[in-house]
């Protein structure tokens, strides 16, 4: 029998598709305008099946990726530097922020009244209660909660109590377990992204429709400075540094492997919504192992947030230019350290940067009601700003996979030869 031939819309492939859904959404919000309020429950409904599945997911996808390395050291091996990589390049994209409000200064000549921040009530956590919700009194309840980074906690701690069980019948039968879930939450995480075109569409037609130009327009430099930031880090950090001399692959590759992700990121501008389809895009298209993806990914949606980093250099500066404020070295250098921890604290969720925002810019005595200046376009920055967050998710997870297996191969050869030295 013939194959049936599939129709031009499943030709296309799954990254065409979101294209094309992305394109027609930016066509509709224009026309539709305001009355584009009709499209927008299908974009909430694909939200919500991403949020239905991502907790469970990370969970299992995690615990997975533990119980596949065997070996405790190398467990904390990978762990350690993943922080540090996290860290690092997190740094790097504040500086990079921070180069461009200085040079461009957005804020210069923009003629704002000063709004009230009523809008922004959750106040930003102390370093000490973020130490403290790092471990859930109830894991059940941070599933409930939607608090991704205890459940990742406790998932670390499922894992490697699963590895570490002295009775191999056991951990052979534990593992197969969460295989299983795991592949189950995989399954169910394939049929919901056959429908990301039709979410994507719906979800930037509403913010084109409801946004439109008025609110762009004024604050137009500040939103070119963010996404030049975005995008010069994307390109020499993510893919020159990280992905070509580090990681030793093409950046086409790495940029065309991830762009299904990248796409669903910037309309969602959430990484933990978008962190199902940057897994299948790091194992499928970056040829990233599911050991490596599925401990590396599910931790940088929570702490590695180079977009998130780059947008609170930018803005504080942003906000003391239109103060008429001038920031000395040192007071810059405090908000690189404050947007450090401020990015590593912040969760990856749609306006989390917003809230943060306000810890930032009271390390260096800018009142927070100026964060409602820029709560108008935040939405259509906190895009870029995801697509960095999950680019850099990938970079780092490229780099880990590669060091790993040049330390295998060495390890690999040297154990031969030292053991002829023993006999």
């Amino acid at each position: 029998m013939k194959k049936k031939k599939k129709g031009f819309w499943f030709r296309i492939g799954l990254m065409g598709r979101i294209g094309i859904g992305f394109g027609l959404g930016i066509i509709a919000g224009f026309i539709l305008g305001p009355n584009v309020s009709w499209v927008e429950p299908v974009g909430d409904i694909f939200i919500r099946l991403l949020q239905m599945i991502v907790f469970p997911l990370v969970f299992f996808a995690l615990i997975n990726g533990l119980t596949q390395i065997t070996d405790m050291k190398k467990m904390a091996r990978i762990g350690g530097k993943t922080i540090v990589f996290y860290l690092g390049t997190t740094g790097i994209a504040i500086a990079i922020g921070l180069i461009f409000a200085n040079f461009f200064r957005p804020g210069q000549g923009v003629n704002i009244d000063l709004p009230s921040a009523s809008e922004v009530t959750a106040e930003s956590p102390s370093f000490i209660d973020t130490l403290l919700n790092l471990v859930p009194s109830n894991p059940f309840t941070a599933f409930a909660n939607g608090d991704i980074l205890p459940v990742i906690v406790f998932a670390i701690f499922v894992g490697v109590c699963i590895v570490s069980l002295t009775d191999g019948t056991e951990r052979i039968k534990a593992t197969n377990a969460v295989t299983i879930l795991n592949n189950i939450m995989n399954r169910m995480t394939s049929i919901i992204i056959q429908f990301a075109p039709f979410g994507v569409f719906a979800l930037i037609a509403g913010v084109v429709g409801n946004q439109g130009m008025d609110v762009l327009l004024p604050l137009l430099k500040l939103v070119l400075v963010v996404y030049g930031a975005i995008l010069s880090h994307i390109i020499l950090v993510q893919c020159g540094l990280l992905s070509w001399m580090l990681g030793k692959t093409n950046p086409w590759k790495f940029l065309k492997g991830l762009f299904p992700a990248a796409t669903f990121a910037y309309a969602t501008d959430s990484s933990a919504a978008t962190l199902p389809i940057t897994l299948k895009n790091a194992q499928e298209n970056l040829g990233i192992s599911k050991s490596t993806s599925s401990f590396v990914l599910p931790l940088g949606a929570t702490v590695n947030m180079d977009g998130s980093a780059i947008y609170q250099g930018v803005v504080a500066l942003f906000v003391a230019q239109l103060l008429g404020m001038e920031l000395t070295f040192i007071q810059q250098l405090i908000i690189l350290g404050t947007a450090l921890l401020a990015s590593i604290g912040t969760a990856g969720v749609p306006a989390a940067s917003l809230i943060m925002l306000t810890l930032t810019l009271t390390s260096v005595g800018i009142p927070i009601e100026a964060i409602g200046i820029v709560a108008g376009v935040d939405r259509l920055i906190g895009g870029a700003r995801t697509v960095a967050n999950i680019y850099g998710d990938a970079a780092v997870a490229l780099v880990i996979e590669r060091q790993e297996k040049v330390y295998e191969l060495k390890r690999s050869i040297e154990e031969p030869h030292q053991k002829s030295k023993v006999m």
